[in-house]
């Protein structure tokens, strides 16, 4: 009993004991977490108080606008007038492949190379060909030149009786038939060279060159594969590559039937690429194809681009706006973006803008233009939508961060 007693003792909770001592490492940790989170804090409430408050405005495209109305919108793609899919002129294996997809060739640039065992070989053996036929040339002539002598003495003697007529005609058949041999040596050696010829283009045939200067847009084939431009499936390829030479790049476009008359060759047009929806490219009608398509009652009408540019690839969306003609007696606009005068200030000698790009601001050297009301014209440095900042403190420089204020 005694026993179970002091066990019971043992088991009851003292409530008004003591509460047992804090420890002094997790005191010291909380302190050291606190204090980063107040710097913290701190910090950042001093970048922002650091920070300089300004005021933006955006920069607006300026243009011709009196540039004429559109009398017709269509939509096409773009097309290239001189692309080439790349093949070999012999049916080979393929030993080499030098080129890549956005590669630029020149014209008589090696595209690929194939094996030229067979191409070499009968090379050589025109070759050998060519030397025995011209030895053989120099033996009838050594031939010919002993029996024209020979012709020569027998001749003299028949004039002093010596011999009978009939040895003399004997010596100049001989001269004459080796005349002969001659020339069909000489022949047999023009036709030896001219096999030489054609085996020297069969070498030449197995090194693939680009017909033209362009970009490559298509790799086709691979070292190891079997081309002919004869395959017309299975595991034969048909060409090396296909290449496009950029500056053929023009746009064709389908017009309605109904609204083919509104079109004429040289009229003025402006094209935007579905992929670039900002970017107006000036065109111009060149011919309106003379053939309508039953089914859809569409006319075709081909039109070229004023600009060239790298972004403008085959096969590309567009619109197309077809406008009417320029009215002489209106003037010309100014082009470029307007910005407020006071966006432009002086650096260093200089015209300069500050552009806001995310929550700082890069210093830009500009050039300006005219004066437009309390804005002023810039024709290069900036583009349209870019935001600039108004009346920027002198102790703005570039790449500060900065807080927009708040509109009033």
């Amino acid at each position: 009993m005694n026993a179970s007693a002091e066990l019971l003792k043992e088991l009851r909770i003292e409530r008004n004991a003591p509460p047992p001592p804090p420890s002094r490492g997790k005191w010291w940790v909380l302190a050291l977490l606190a204090l980063a989170i107040l710097a913290a804090a701190a910090g950042m409430l001093g970048g922002r108080d650091h920070a300089l408050e300004v005021r933006t405005a955006p920069a607006v495209a300026i243009g011709n606008t009196a540039a004429s109305a559109s009398v017709l919108d269509a939509s096409g793609y773009v097309v290239a007038r001189r692309m080439a899919t790349v093949s070999a002129k012999i049916t080979g294996k393929v030993r080499e492949v030098l080129i890549e997809e956005g590669m630029r060739v020149e014209e008589g640039q090696v595209m690929a190379t194939l094996d030229p065992v067979d191409a070499d070989a009968q090379f050589a053996l025109a070759s050998a060909q060519l030397a025995a036929a011209r030895s053989g040339v120099a033996s009838v002539q050594a031939q010919l030149t002993q029996a024209e002598a020979e012709a020569v003495r027998v001749a003299a003697l028949v004039e002093r009786g010596l011999v009978s007529r009939s040895q003399y005609d004997a010596a100049v058949a001989q001269r004459d038939a080796l005349r002969a041999q001659r020339v069909t040596a000489q022949r047999n050696v023009q036709v030896a060279s001219d096999s030489l010829e054609i085996a020297r283009n069969g070498v030449d045939n197995t090194i693939v060159r680009a017909p033209f200067a362009g970009v490559v847009i298509a790799k086709a084939a691979q070292p190891g594969e079997i081309v002919s431009p004869l395959a017309t499936g299975g595991y034969t390829r048909t060409g090396i590559g296909t290449i496009v030479d950029m500056d053929s790049l023009e746009v064709e476009v389908e017009v309605g039937e109904s609204y083919i008359g509104r079109v004429r060759p040289g009229m003025r047009v402006e094209a935007v690429l579905n992929a670039y929806q900002d970017w107006k490219i000036p065109a111009e009608v060149i011919a309106i194809i003379p053939a309508a398509d039953r089914g859809k009652a569409t006319v075709k009408v081909r039109v070229a681009l004023r600009e060239k540019d790298a972004r403008i690839v085959p096969d590309m969306g567009v619109r197309v706006s077809f406008l009417e003609a320029e009215r002489a007696d209106e003037p010309e606009q100014p082009r470029g973006v307007r910005v407020p005068q006071g966006a432009i200030v002086s650096r260093d000698g200089a015209s300069r803008v500050f552009v806001l790009q995310d929550d700082k601001v890069a210093l830009r050297t500009v050039e300006t233009g005219i004066a437009l009301g309390d804005g002023r014209q810039v024709l290069s440095g900036l583009s349209a939508g870019q935001v600039v900042v108004l009346d920027p403190p002198a102790e703005l420089k570039d790449g500060d961060a900065v807080r927009v204020a708040a509109p009033r």
